[in-house]
């Protein structure tokens, strides 16, 4: 007899996987915080009262054992997360079939935009990656986070209009260093 445990691990191990690898880019933390994480379903499904999707409570008790995580190191080496995947369009992406290993291997202009998202928040780390890599609708992003769907929208935007911002900056950059180089050249 398969257990609602099995369930949940078979429904959304890889996507829970892939959401906490882009949060702290290293495979090893990664598998420690997801079987973590399981710990914590197992203590607490007997209580799981059904008001919001096993999906979205589960990624609730993910993003929670994340932000302890970078609590811990941050207190350590002041260190945070970047991450993030971007499409030729400008919109975020998901590797159907890429593992985190692949994922990571990022061209020039995957890293520029990763580079960017260090100075994105926590908070807008979160929804950018529930959103555009998980694809989780707003209402979900919402309960995940138990924020109002406003909330989600409006930290979605500003994540959005910095990384665009930083960008543009990094190009402006580029461009004058490149002008200079030809000068000498």
């Amino acid at each position: 007899m398969r257990t609602a445990f099995d369930d949940i691990y078979d429904n959304y191990h890889k996507d829970l996987f892939q959401f906490v690898f882009y949060m702290v880019k290293d495979k090893q933390q990664t598998e420690d915080i997801v079987q973590e994480v399981y710990i914590k379903v197992l203590h607490s499904y007997e209580t799981f009262k059904g008001e919001s999707s096993e999906k979205t409570w589960l990624f609730s008790i993910a993003r929670h054992v994340t932000i302890d995580f970078f609590r811990k190191q941050q207190r350590k080496r002041k260190r945070i997360m970047d991450f993030f995947d971007w499409g030729e369009k400008g919109h975020l992406i998901k590797g159907e079939d890429a593992l985190p290993e692949e994922i990571t291997l990022l061209n020039d202009e995957m890293a520029r935009v990763y580079h960017c998202l260090d100075q994105c928040s926590i908070d807008q780390k979160s929804v950018i990656i529930l959103r555009y890599i998980q694809s989780f609708s707003i209402e979900e992003t919402a309960s995940t986070l138990n924020w109002s769907i406003s909330k989600v929208k409006t930290t979605q935007h500003r994540a959005m209009k910095t990384i665009k911002s930083l960008l543009n900056d990094m190009d402006r950059e580029e461009g004058a260093s490149g002008d200079s180089q030809q000068r000498r050249g």
